[in-house]
């Protein structure tokens, strides 16, 4: 099976969805568990299963660089949490994933070695960061894969590429080993291509860690057991609905589609939400208010890129190491968070966005009070050309417009593919519960691809 994988991934390298594959280390891997089956051994819950990771998460012994010149040819001394507990369970990792520089960015053109072409349609993006994550299970060259979601870095690749992309409540997978890059938003994401296999990763991989603070100690239910079917009480946006952004042709399938929901036995209503303008401005000003406090480590000292002039003085090789280093969309966010936090307009933006926030988890609060989940977009359109929008950062911002709402919040949302556009590309519906109830969110999403009869691309 890993011997079929690695061929695929031969065959379809001008993808770019690999930064490195682990071609031996897989086949020895693969080798031991069959001896050990051979044996009659037990394997782990997610014994032979083939893992791709996001070049964001730390594996001991193996590269990380974020796709950034920055952190080129260093490898890393430990290993994350999330993938420890895919050791643990016998996953077999077969390499690190492609994805935009120190995860910043909606399309992976942002990498340093290069975009990450869209499976369906080449010329087309794959959506990011997680482009290569998304593409490695699109194009069917691994299983499962991790990424990361700061503003919809999962779920965004995920419908662009006609796949499964569960971004988990803040804290319910331990951000240990993670690269941050805005900390109170970052969540470890899984990519598959049912909701059966999500939801096993996210059980093995879930859970309290004494090396993340911040990682939630509730615990981690049976979520394949936990999953059910029944009839839900579910909430759409009007604003996201009918929003100007929204592809007319998506605006009407979603019409119909929630239509489908109703008669299947759902309840289907619209809900008012009133900031949703507001959450793109607020969740800019804070994750890059966050990322460059966060990539202020990366100085060429300790680690990573330092330039290689001579007799500069210390505030001048700070500035040579970082600019050679960074790409063009790092320095834009690393600049865009220093002038928020800046002392004449931290309470203008920073402060500012801070209470948006707070509204924002508010409202959601109370419509998820009264519904099992908010279905929505995941984004305005299907995946776009390459090169369509990298001249303009603020119209690709705006397409954030549907995700960044579950990040503000610290909620569970997931992306599942719904249907096909006129243009031949997928397009999928977000769906959003409480905080630490992914059972629901699972169930309700197995619901939409039974209602459907949808199959991943």
């Amino acid at each position: 099976m890993v011997q079929q994988y690695l061929v695929r991934i031969g065959k379809t390298k001008h993808l770019n969805a690999f930064l490195e594959v682990f071609e031996e280390e897989a086949l020895e891997k693969a080798q031991a568990l069959d001896a050990r089956l051979q044996k009659g051994e037990q394997l782990g819950t997610l014994g032979g299963v083939v893992v791709g990771i996001k070049d964001v998460i730390c594996y001991k012994g193996h590269k990380i660089s974020a796709a950034s010149r920055m952190l080129e040819d260093f490898t890393s001394l430990y290993s994350a949490t999330a993938v420890e507990r895919l050791l643990a369970e016998d996953a077999i990792i077969i390499g690190n994933l492609n994805c935009d520089e120190f995860a910043m960015g909606s399309t992976n053109e942002n990498s340093a070695y290069g975009p990450v072409l869209n499976a369906l349609d080449n010329t087309r993006v794959p959506g990011g960061s997680s482009g290569g994550s998304a593409v490695a299970v699109q194009a069917d060259l691994c299983m499962v894969s991790l990424g990361s979601d700061t503003g919809g870095s999962v779920r965004q690749p995920a419908d662009f590429c006609g796949i499964v992309g569960l971004k988990p409540t803040y804290g319910r997978i331990s951000r240990y080993g993670l690269i941050a890059y805005a900390s109170s938003f970052d969540q470890i994401g899984i990519f598959g291509r049912d909701i059966a296999d999500v939801a096993i990763v996210l059980q093995t991989i879930a859970g309290p860690d004494e090396y993340d603070s911040t990682a939630a100690t509730e615990k981690v239910p049976d979520y394949q057991t936990s999953m059910h079917n029944k009839s839900w009480k579910l909430a759409y946006l009007k604003d996201a609905q009918h929003h100007p952004g929204l592809d007319a042709e998506m605006m009407e399938g979603y019409s119909r589609f929630f239509e489908e929901l109703e008669n299947a036995g759902n309840t289907v209503t619209a809900a008012n939400f009133a900031y949703l303008d507001y959450v793109v401005p607020a969740y800019y000003v804070l994750t890059t208010a966050e990322a460059s406090s966060n990539l202020s480590r990366y100085d060429g000292v300790k680690y990573g890129h330092r330039t290689p002039l001579k007799n500069l003085d210390l505030v001048e090789f700070y500035k040579k190491s970082r600019s050679e280093g960074f790409g063009m969309e790092v320095k834009r966010r690393i600049l865009l968070g220093t002038f928020v936090l800046s002392a004449g307009y931290y309470d203008a933006y920073y402060t500012k966005a801070q209470q948006v926030r707070r509204l924002v988890v508010d409202k959601l609060s109370e419509i998820l009070s009264q519904y099992d989940a908010i279905i929505m977009p995941t984004v305005p359109s299907t995946a776009f050309k390459i090169g369509e929008k990298t001249d303009d950062p603020i119209a690709m911002y705006l397409a954030d417009i549907y995700t960044v709402l579950a990040n503000l919040a610290g909620v569970p949302a997931i992306s599942v593919p719904l249907q096909r556009h006129s243009n031949g590309m997928p397009y999928g519906v977000q769906i959003i519960t409480k905080q630490f109830s992914e059972a629901n969110l699972l169930s309700i999403a197995a619901h939409v691809m039974q209602i459907r009869q949808v199959t991943p691309v």
